[in-house]
């Protein structure tokens, strides 16, 4: 009752002055599967409730993400799990960490401070690791416990790609049981049930609190050599957010010990089985556990698309915009010398074959969060097809073409500004629209770094299972890039010259 009058008192005090210097917004963020999207929500609410502004950056992809973005200042909070912490952050201390009186609460505090971070005690509930099977399977092969599955080499199993590498997964897992499967994938967590109710795959990784172990039924096997740790979920957050907003921190140990196991699961049975929102989730959660009304804000149909699709076309236009700047020097640069044009070439296609994700994780530590890691990205692909279509079209151009240019005594540059580049405009033109094809596709992928864009909605209807939220972001990313192809039609048009357009058509 104390501790209530006090943070009743504190909570006053924050409403009444949070538009004092040094109180700023805080920035909570969230991994890319419900559950930590809806403690995502309930922490914002938490934090509105004390008078202080709070953003939430929803599905910024996995842990790696998230940690680096916490450290480098870019987030202040986010839902973490004692077991990723020390499995995957710390995973070569860990045997410090179960040493001693294995309290790994206290060791990760300790080990926290040294990266100028801090978390709550456990909110309530161990979401570790299970392997589960559909009822009808399990019960047909007999499999109880995760040991059975030495006596089927032949199943399948679909693990989430996290799963596939981190510390305790699949490599540990196999090595602990002795498994002999070999027909093991990495899988999207959301897209595992599908597969495994589908009878594509006959095992997945769980995660304890999923709603869908109850809604499909599913036999989650007995860890009988107790191989996965525990998975006590916890709030990270910055360490000068004492400085920062001081009341935040109190804010936050509220949660400790709120949320059950049993509360954890209904909650992603709302999200996941009656596709309520995160936000109406987590304002009916801090109604009945602190009795706190939060406002659930709700945006219309139009009003969301236009949103993503001012994000989508910010995120395309101005990293193609950088590309054509850089890239058709550089692609004339490389016409004018076979050595340096391999060169460019070469560094070009080399950047074409990094993974667009590995691209964008690697991007967070210099640029943060948000749109600036996924401009770079899409700038970064965007080369290589300008580049090679340059230098294909100036090299293209025939040999009686440029000694008439040369007989009228054009200097370079005006050989290059009046006969080659239009010439190869065309080509160049291909190049352009190619780029602007691709970008239209991978800039969804910057919805996991926090970018938005059609990528949002199709994040979101993946993990939810809702095709009709996929298809708000995939169809209209297709029916841009179809614009695209339209509009470099128009320009092909207006700026190459008529006998350059059949003659490139003929050739």
């Amino acid at each position: 009752m104390k501790a209530r009058v006090l943070f009743s008192v504190g909570a006053a005090l924050a409403v009444a002055g949070a538009a004092a210097p040094g109180w700023a917004a805080v920035t909570v963020a969230s991994k890319s599967f419900t559950e930590n999207v809806i403690l995502g929500e309930i922490t914002v609410g938490l934090v509105r409730a004390i008078g202080i502004e709070a953003t939430h950056r929803q599905q910024l992809g996995g842990t790696r993400v998230l940690w680096e973005a916490l450290r480098a200042g870019q987030i202040d909070v986010y839902p973490e799990y004692t077991g990723t912490l020390i499995e995957e952050i710390f995973a070569r201390e860990k045997a410090e960490a179960r040493a001693g009186d294995g309290d790994s609460v206290t060791w990760l505090t300790r080990r926290l401070e040294r990266e100028q971070l801090r978390m709550t005690q456990p909110l309530g509930f161990n979401n570790t690791y299970a392997i589960g099977m559909t009822e009808t399977r399990a019960a047909a092969l007999g499999m109880r416990r995760i040991s059975d599955l030495v006596r089927h080499p032949e199943l399948h199993l679909g693990f989430s790609n996290e799963f596939m590498d981190r510390g305790d997964g699949w490599p540990a897992l196999r090595a602990r049981y002795r498994l002999p499967q070999t027909n093991v994938r990495g899988v999207d967590h959301d897209l595992a049930y599908r597969g495994l109710t589908d009878g594509a795959i006959d095992a997945i990784d769980l995660y304890a609190t999923d709603a869908e172990i109850a809604l499909f039924g599913l036999r989650v096997l007995e860890d009988d050599r107790r191989h996965f740790p525990e998975y006590q979920v916890v709030l990270l957050y910055r360490a000068d957010l004492q400085q920062r907003a001081p009341l935040v921190p109190a804010a936050l140990a509220r949660l400790e010990g709120k949320i059950p196991a049993t509360t954890m699961t209904a909650l992603n049975a709302r999200a996941r089985r009656d596709k309520i929102p995160e936000s109406a989730i987590a304002a009916d959660f801090l109604a009945g556990t602190f009795g706190l009304q939060a406002a659930v804000a709700a945006s219309g149909w139009w009003a969301t698309l236009g949103r993503h699709t001012s994000e989508h076309l910010f995120l395309v236009a101005l990293s193609l915009l950088a590309a054509v700047i850089v890239a058709v020097p550089l692609g004339v640069a490389g016409a004018a010398s076979p050595r340096v044009g391999q060169l460019i070439l070469g560094v070009t296609g080399i950047l074409q074959t990094v993974p667009s994700l590995a691209l964008l994780v690697f991007m967070i530590p210099l640029l943060g969060i948000g749109s600036p890691p996924a401009l770079m990205a899409l700038f970064l692909y965007s080369l290589l097809p300008i580049v090679r279509n340059t230098h294909a079209g100036l090299m293209g151009i025939a040999p009686s073409l440029r000694e008439s240019a040369l007989a009228l005594g054009l200097p370079p540059a005006a050989r290059l500004r009046l006969v080659d580049l239009p010439l190869a405009m065309p080509s160049i033109l291909a190049g352009i629209k190619t780029s602007a094809v691709i970008n239209v596709g991978t800039a969804t992928l910057g919805a996991l770094i926090g970018a938005g864009g059609y990528g949002q909605p199709i994040l979101t209807g993946i993990r939810l299972n809702d095709v009709g939220l996929i298809m708000q972001g995939a169809v209209p990313a297709a029916l841009l890039a179809l614009l695209i192809e339209q509009l470099f039609a128009g320009i092909e048009r207006l700026v190459v010259p008529r006998g350059v357009r059949l003659r490139a058509r003929r050739s």
